[in-house]
């Protein structure tokens, strides 16, 4: 028990509550503070320390703890509003103000996008509508099969069965396997899902699931609310994060796919990524993609990500039906970002754009006159400087839209009117960039074509577009 010594509480391990053997000694001086640190000693016949004190008088020691007892009853009494009082035995005129406040009870409320919602309202709406996605695949590591494993956040979309996730969740994962609130668990199908656009459709067998309401992302305004339901770190599973909007329509680069995001503070980690952003009405209007945890080598905080919902929500449809992308808007060539080492090495007049390696027969660019060698510079009117430039321009149209290309060739700018194409059906569910634009594998070597064409030399990176 706890044992006031001159307004110090000590703590014996006397059952009693009793002090030292020279308890009845009287006291007659008041050492400092290091002079009573000093009196500490540890008994070795005790597990733990035994405290040696020099008594104070019976009647002092109840004065200090009345007093000390009665400075405590002033502090929380500052802080506890009202309640019960508790009377303390052996302490008179000592009481402790408790609270008899009802602890708020916290209604599932259906998410009909009128209503605002708070936070634990939130989370009790959805929370069966979030999954926890655990994926394993099988490596080759110098010529050894290495088990991995990963794990991300998804949401159900469907209450047959569809979820949606990342595509760099799934991504090479031999089985997917996805676990609910209530801990159901069950082996899910890849329907389909694009790397550009970083989203992927799942299918369980399952009926009667809880189905996430879909919001209106172009409605978001910085400083709004909004929170992130995830699996941080894979482990803490069904977390929830809060924050507001720091910034709308926000183009970032991850691994060389630019993309049009909503930023937000809410703190996001490995794992939750494809979890469902919420505004608050309870409805997703993100899907939680990325999170920078350092920049220029320097760490920074409350910096996440989610793709806009209205960006992809006819793409997830799409896939829903077709296991692809069916109106993605396709070229047909394969490039690379010009440089000026490519310039000067082959005495071309411009040093940015994007330099054609081949195009590939009856494709969009072959109708529009494209060959190999140009180098695109605009689409319609927003200049072209990179292969990622294209790749977001891209994104921006649908197959059957018509632009015009501004390109160099032969020491000229020439116009050219393109109509988009349409992404052709692949046997892989995998539907990169490169696997859309390029021809079947071994009908050539891009590389080899540019030595061919300029008689070897420094070269980019060639990438579909």
């Amino acid at each position: 028990m706890y044992n006031d010594e001159k307004n110090l509480y000590h703590y014996t391990y006397r059952k009693d509550g009793s002090e030292t053997a020279d308890s009845h000694e009287p006291y007659n001086s008041h050492p400092g503070v290091d002079e009573q640190l000093n009196n500490y000693q540890t008994a070795s016949s005790h597990k733990g320390p035994v405290v040696e004190m020099k008594s104070v008088k019976k009647s002092n020691r109840t004065a200090v703890k009345i007093a000390a007892m009665a400075l405590c009853c002033a502090l929380l009494g500052g802080v506890v509003g009202g309640g019960a009082v508790w009377a303390m035995s052996g302490s008179e005129g000592s009481s402790i103000n408790l609270s008899n406040r009802t602890a708020t009870q916290v209604s599932i409320k259906e998410v009909d996008g009128k209503t605002e919602m708070t936070d634990a309202e939130i989370y009790a709406a959805n929370v069966n509508s979030v999954v926890s996605i655990n994926c394993s695949a099988t490596t080759n590591v110098f010529g050894q099969q290495v088990q991995t494993a990963s794990s991300g956040s998804g949401f159900v979309l469907t209450s047959d069965g569809y979820i949606v996730t990342n595509y760099h969740v799934i991504d090479g994962a031999s089985s997917i396997q996805v676990t609910m609130y209530n801990g159901d668990e069950y082996t899910a199908a890849l329907v389909g899902g694009d790397e550009d656009y970083d989203i992927a459709v799942l299918k369980v067998k399952a009926a009667d699931l809880q189905a996430v309401t879909l919001g209106d992302s172009d409605t978001m305004n910085v400083g709004d609310h909004v929170l992130a339901i995830g699996n941080p770190l894979g482990e803490l599973t069904f977390s929830m994060s809060g924050g507001m909007v720091s910034c709308v329509n926000r183009a970032i680069n991850v691994d060389g796919t630019p993309f049009n995001m909503i930023q937000t503070d809410a703190s996001i980690n490995p794992g939750n990524s494809g979890g469902p952003l919420f505004n608050s009405y309870g409805e997703v209007v993100g899907i939680v993609s990325a999170k920078y945890s350092s920049y220029s080598h320097e760490s920074v905080e409350g910096l996440g990500f989610a793709i806009p919902i209205n960006d992809v929500s006819a793409m997830i449809q799409d896939i829903m039906t077709n296991g692809y992308v069916t109106n993605k808007a396709y070229l047909g060539i394969f490039g690379g970002s010009m440089t000026e080492q490519m310039a000067a090495q082959y005495r071309y007049d411009i040093t940015e754009g994007v330099f054609i390696y081949s195009v590939e027969e009856g494709s969009a660019a072959e109708k529009a006159g494209l060959q190999m060698g140009d180098v695109i510079t605009k689409v319609d009117d927003h200049e072209i400087t990179t292969m990622e430039d294209l790749t977001a321009m891209k994104k921006q149209y649908s197959a059957g839209d018509a632009v015009t290309l501004t390109v160099y060739r032969g020491g000229e700018t020439i116009r050219l009117e393109l109509t988009w194409g349409t992404a052709p059906a692949r046997d892989e569910t995998k539907q990169t960039s490169s696997a859309q634009d390029q021809t079947q594998p071994g009908d050539y070597d891009p590389y080899d074509l540019f030595d061919y064409f300029f008689g070897g030399g420094q070269r980019s990176q060639g990438q579909a577009g």
